[in-house]
């Protein structure tokens, strides 16, 4: 069976159209019947390039940084000769975890038996083995998976036939060195973490339109220039720009920025790259499916200083506790909503000019989703 027979693709596609103008959104039962949770997983986060961690975190030999992708546990880590390297974090004589967190280490030790790995994931000592027959520990390596630096950040991707994320992302790189040169040197200086009872496509449309901004963020509009708000598809990403921060708002003072743009990129299918008005800065906002119908959103600032200044500190309260609870309650309504009859779908708002009001970004990553599941399903066993 193809994708253009099978009634399941054929019933959430319904209504989308490649012009964004004739085009409707995504159906209902995309976000809310559990077997797309577990397509999603397959079909996009098994074959995308996934937000591991900014370099800073991965500079030094033998640091490593763990994570989860598609619900299987990973770890990258840079190894003595300084070449970043990413595996599954799975030991290969039982399959127990290698490595939590993150840190420094020379070699990878596994807590359940001990075995032995170096940086490269070869085996170098696997207890109690010398002199068994037919066991040669020259033959055991950790399972590579890709990984890439790319704009201060690190990605990985588990499809081993994936291309490298500089070919497939464009003139992402360029923009983003353009707009936040200093991207790479920034670090860390707060997270915040959300559980988001909504399907994850619903939270990434959201943050793609702006055509809710005026009527739901009142403080926002108030710091960025709606009249100069633009937005643009490419390939994978699209980007979000405006001025801001140019003087006196209710969202948060500005009087010392240095930034005075709102330069904010979404990067297929789930990570948000955002500079918003301030010092230097650079944030990241990774939304991840956490189960059918539920979300989990981490949101970091990259900042000059570890410790943020009074003016970044007031910027932060305004995102933790001003724009996301006002974004978080906009996308659970959405997901009571779309559990009952008397939704299906809804018309894509589309402006020409690519203005904020516009949603043809929105219409943009449904494309990419539908294009992501007619793959996947043409090529299932």
């Amino acid at each position: 069976m193809t994708p253009a027979s099978n009634p399941a693709f054929d019933h959430i596609s319904a209504g989308y159209h490649p012009d964004p103008a004739l085009s409707m959104s995504l159906h209902a039962d995309a976000y809310t019947d559990p077997k797309w949770h577990d397509i999603d997983q397959q079909a996009i986060f098994a074959r995308t390039w996934q937000w591991l961690c900014h370099v800073e975190r991965l500079r030094a030999p033998g640091s490593y940084v763990t994570g989860t992708v598609a619900g299987l546990p990973i770890v990258a880590v840079r190894d003595e000769s300084g070449i970043l390297r990413a595996f599954y974090n799975v030991c290969k004589h039982r399959a127990h975890e290698l490595l939590t967190g993150s840190g420094v280490r020379r070699s990878i030790v596994c807590p359940y038996h001990a075995w032995n790995f170096d940086l490269t994931g070869r085996l170098r000592r696997a207890r109690n083995t010398d002199g068994m027959p037919g066991f040669d520990p020259a033959t055991v390596c950790l399972d590579r998976i890709q990984v890439t630096e790319f704009a201060g950040m690190v990605y990985v991707n588990l499809a081993p036939d994936a291309p490298p994320l500089t070919e497939q992302a464009g003139s992402l790189e360029t923009e983003i060195a353009a707009r936040a040169p200093d991207v790479a040197g920034l670090t860390l200086a707060r997270r915040l973490t959300y559980d988001i009872a909504s399907d994850w496509k619903n939270v990434v449309d959201n943050f793609l339109e702006c055509y809710h901004c005026h009527v739901a963020h009142k403080d926002f509009v108030s710091l960025v220039d709606m009249s100069t708000y633009k937005v643009t598809t490419y390939g994978i990403y699209s980007s979000h720009m405006a001025q801001a921060g140019r003087s006196e708002n209710s969202a948060y003072d500005v009087s010392g920025a240095t930034v005075t743009e709102h330069a904010v990129w979404w990067l297929w299918p789930n990570t948000c790259l955002l500079r918003y008005p301030g010092r230097g800065n650079f944030m990241v906002l990774q939304i991840v499916p956490d189960g059918p119908g539920r979300t989990r959103e981490t949101w970091d600032f990259y900042l000059e200083t570890a410790e943020p200044d009074q003016a970044e500190l007031d910027s932060i309260r305004y995102i933790d506790e001003v724009l996301q609870v006002e974004d978080i309650a906009l996308v659970e309504s959405v997901q009571r909503g779309m559990r009952t009859p008397a939704f299906t779908q809804g018309k894509i708002v589309y402006d020409p000019d690519g203005s904020g009001l516009s949603e043809h970004a929105v219409h943009h990553f449904h494309g990419l989703v539908l294009d992501a599941y007619r793959h996947h399903l043409d090529h299932r066993p």
